[in-house]
């Protein structure tokens, strides 16, 4: 098992909150501003959900196929993994 050097995982953290609050912060103002004031939007469902399928489905790539193992770099249940592949319909997860 290879260790990650804890200055390069924090510097990468950082680069990574910094990209998603940027693409975050123009993505949901103009969603905002697009939306009518009798409009129910959804914003949350639709960022959660476009967000978290495509994130489980790579770490699954990645791990081809572990659900334990991606369950640990998610930082979830493996049981939560397995609800989430069924909610999102995930299949045929195909090894790296």
């Amino acid at each position: 098992m290879v260790l990650m050097n804890p200055s390069f995982m924090q510097k990468t953290k950082k680069q990574v909150t910094t990209f998603l609050e940027k693409w975050l912060d123009k993505s949901i103002r103009q969603y905002v501003g697009a939306m009518d004031k009798t409009n129910n939007g959804h914003l949350h469902e639709l960022i959660i959900g476009g967000i978290e399928k495509p994130l489980v489905e790579i770490v699954l790539k990645e791990t081809g196929g572990n659900q334990t193992k991606a369950a640990n770099i998610l930082g979830i249940n493996r049981n939560t993994l397995r609800k989430k592949i069924v909610e999102y319909k995930i299949k045929g997860i195909s090894k790296k």
